[in-house]
């Protein structure tokens, strides 16, 4: 199945994590290969799909500053999402091989499009074999970085992702910022947090670190790396996929399953 590029206007939380998910589905069920790029209205700090959130972040504070929130389908560890271009990729798990072979590809895609504007990213070297992975209660997504990801010099990180795979399919999806920002995520965590290590493309850029330049520089390289369309030419939402996320949006905006754990 040909790929379907979407780049959307900026939505609630609950509605592009509930649209990310049916992607799976679609991807699962059909073989659709999709690439998303999209923005947050309002801002919204989200957890990673096992995080222990309710022990880790200050609920009374958030909900005091008005903050939206929501639980990510995927893993990983919280961001703050707002001043970013998200991107999400689904497609059928043989489209890019293993879990971490997916994870590497896709990154490097994003750092090919990064790079074609000035942005001088790399990837993370992979990390010692004897090094112990990060757990989900150590602290922001942007705290600390990962082999493979995409990292501005000096080592800060540009790109947060995280990866599901449910049957035959994957979701990755995650933030590349235009603005650092995460120090608010530090600033909500009940015990001890590392300070994020986060680049935003503003510092390399300038004004030319938009919404739309990030996300046609992308939108570009797919289509020039994986053969998938620019948006004018793939067509909006299936009418199927956008009627099972109009259905898995309830659990999305539901603070039970935002604050499961």
């Amino acid at each position: 199945m040909p790929w379907l590029t979407l780049i959307d206007p900026p939505a609630p939380a609950a509605w592009n994590m509930a649209l990310d998910e049916a992607l799976l589905g679609a991807a699962e069920a059909e073989g659709l290969r999709c690439l998303r790029l999209y923005g947050w209205d309002p801002p919204a700090l989200s957890f990673g799909r096992n995080e222990p959130a309710g022990r880790r972040y200050d609920r009374a504070a958030i909900a005091a500053r008005g903050l939206a929130t929501v639980r990510r389908p995927t893993g990983g560890r919280a961001v703050w999402h707002h001043r970013e271009v998200t991107y999400c990729v689904t497609a059928p798990a043989s489209t890019f091989g293993t879990l971490r072979h997916t994870y590497v590809e896709i990154h490097a895609m994003l750092a090919q499009a990064l790079n074609a504007i000035g942005a001088r990213v790399t990837l993370a070297p992979p990390p010692p074999p004897d090094r112990p992975a990060a757990g989900v209660g150590a602290g922001a997504c942007f705290a600390s970085i990962t082999g493979g990801e995409v990292m501005a010099q000096g080592g800060a990180k540009v790109v947060g992702s995280a990866q599901v795979r449910q049957g035959g399919a994957f979701l990755q999806h995650g933030s590349i910022l235009l603005e650092a920002g995460q120090d608010l995520v530090a600033g909500l965590t009940l015990d001890t947090a590392d300070p994020p290590a986060a680049a935003g493309l503003a510092e390399r850029l300038g004004p030319g670190a938009t919404f739309e330049v990030i996300a046609g520089a992308v939108a570009r390289t797919a289509a020039d790396r994986w053969g998938a369309p620019l948006p004018a030419a793939s067509g909006g939402v299936p009418a199927g996929v956008r009627a099972r996320a109009a259905l898995l949006r309830a659990r999305y905006e539901d603070p039970a399953w935002t604050w499961r754990r």
